[in-house]
C-alpha cells in the first residue's frame, strides 16, 4: 500500500458518498453544498457532474444500469440513465436534508438525514425499498452519516458522527437491524467520525472529519491501520477500480478558515486493501 495522492483534483465545498459503479466502471461521488453529483473513470480520467438543483447527501447506482438514485434535501429521487428525474419519497422537511446512505444487501436504500443547524436528534435513519415504501429505522439522529453491512450481513455499522462512535448492529434474518452497541469510540483530538465502507475481511474504514485521516478497524473493535491525508477533513471513503482494492477518500473545504489547495479534492491509495462490492439501489 502506498501513500495517499490526489485522483481527482477538485474544490469540493462538501465532497461525500464515493460509490463504485461496476456496470459503468467509474466512481461516483457527491458535492452536498454544490448541489452536484460527479462521475470519474480511472481509466481514462474522464469525469462528469449532474446539476441537481437542490442539497444532495449522497448518490448511489440503481440496478442494471438503470441511473441513480440520490438522498437530496426534500426526499429521496431517481435519475434514469438519460439523467430524467422523479421523485421515489417526496417529503420536504423544512431546516433539515439529506446526508449519507448507504445501499443494503437485498437492495434497500437507508438513508440518513441531517437539520442544517444540526440540531441534536433533529434527523433520521430511514430504510427505502424499491417501491418508495419507507420505515423509520433511527429517529433521534443528529448528524446522520457512514452506514455499511459485513460480509455476511451479520453485522451493520453506523456512524452519528457527533456521538464520536462507530456503532454496530445485529442483522435479523429479515434485515431488521438490533442490539446497537459501541464498535470503537474515536477519541477527542483525533477528530470525528464521519462516512465509512467495510472491506473483504469485514474491517471498517472510517473517514475522520477534522482528524486528517483514515482509520480502519477490526471487526472487534481494534484499530489496526492509520492512513494520514494532507487535508484535514475527509468526509468518506470507499473501495473502488476493477479489482477493488484502491481506496479513494472524499474531502472538504468548509469549516476551515484557510484550507489547503487540495481540500475538497478526491484522494486514492493504490492496493490499500480487498474491498467489497456493494449492491445496487433495487429501485
Amino acid at each position: 500500500m502506498s501513500g495517499p495522492e490526489v485522483a481527482i483534483p477538485a474544490e469540493a465545498l462538501l465532497g461525500e458518498g464515493p460509490t463504485w459503479d461496476p456496470d459503468a466502471q467509474r466512481l461516483v461521488w457527491v458535492d452536498i453544498l454544490s448541489a452536484r453529483v460527479h462521475t470519474y473513470d480511472p481509466a481514462t480520467g474522464a469525469t462528469s457532474a449532474l446539476e441537481t438543483g437542490q442539497h444532495v447527501g449522497a448518490a448511489k447506482p440503481r440496478a442494471g444500469g438503470r441511473g441513480l438514485v440520490v438522498n437530496l434535501r426534500d426526499g429521496i429521487g431517481l435519475y434514469d440513465s438519460a439523467a430524467a428525474f422523479r421523485w421515489l419519497h417526496h417529503e420536504p422537511v423544512a431546516g433539515r436534508r439529506g446526508n449519507d446512505a448507504a445501499v443494503a444487501p437485498d437492495g434497500a436504500l437507508w438513508a440518513g438525514t441531517v437539520r442544517y443547524d444540526e440540531t441534536p436528534g433533529g434527523g433520521t435513519l430511514t430504510r427505502f425499498a424499491a417501491d418508495g415504501s419507507s420505515a423509520t429505522v433511527l429517529a433521534d439522529v443528529t448528524v446522520s452519516n457512514g452506514t455499511g453491512w459485513s460480509p455476511d450481513g451479520r453485522a451493520m455499522y453506523y456512524v452519528d458522527t457527533p456521538t464520536r462512535r462507530i456503532d454496530v448492529f445485529d442483522v435479523a434474518a429479515d434485515l431488521s437491524v438490533s442490539g446497537r452497541r459501541p464498535l470503537a469510540v474515536v477519541e477527542k483530538g483525533a477528530g470525528f467520525p464521519d462516512g465509512l465502507c467495510v472491506d473483504a475481511d469485514g474491517c471498517v474504514w472510517i473517514a475522520l472529519w477534522s482528524g486528517g485521516a483514515v482509520r480502519r478497524y477490526t471487526p472487534d473493535g481494534r484499530l489496526d491501520r492509520t492512513v494520514a491525508l494532507p487535508v484535514s477533513h475527509p468526509t468518506a471513503c470507499a473501495f473502488a477500480g476493477p479489482a477493488l482494492s484502491d481506496l479513494y477518500v472524499t474531502t472538504a473545504r468548509v469549516d476551515q478558515e484557510q484550507p489547503p489547495a487540495e481540500a475538497g479534492s478526491v484522494f486514492v491509495v493504490p492496493d490499500a486493501g480487498a474491498g467489497l462490492a456493494q449492491p445496487a439501489f433495487a429501485g
